[in-house]
């Protein structure tokens, strides 16, 4: 929310959680190892976007202990038209926030 001007109420979450048989990780990650995958639309700055990192590896090491050498984070950024929300084509749908931050 704070790198990207989100209103406080956005927020959306997935957790893939694996048994310990399925997990595989990168032996010099240990099983603390995270994925965090961010989809959104394009628009987002440089800045905005290298800013998230930023906050992401801070506050999972110090809210959740986990050491930025065990967290990978990948952005994936699509135009709006390719995204339905809420019954209709997202670049047709105001969103309440902005996305060129």
């Amino acid at each position: 929310m704070a790198a990207l001007a989100y209103p406080a109420e956005k927020r959306f979450h997935r957790f893939i959680g694996l048994e310990p048989e399925d997990f595989i990780y990168p032996a010099d990650r240990g099983p603390d190892y995270t994925i965090i995958e961010v989809s959104m639309f394009e628009g987002r700055s440089e800045g905005a976007k290298r800013a998230l990192i930023r906050e992401l590896f801070t506050r999972l090491e110090a809210e959740a202990g986990l050491k930025p050498h065990s967290v990978e984070i990948t952005i994936t950024e699509t135009p709006k038209v390719n995204w339905g929300i809420r019954g209709m084509n997202a670049e047709d749908l105001a969103l309440g926030y902005r996305v060129d931050v």
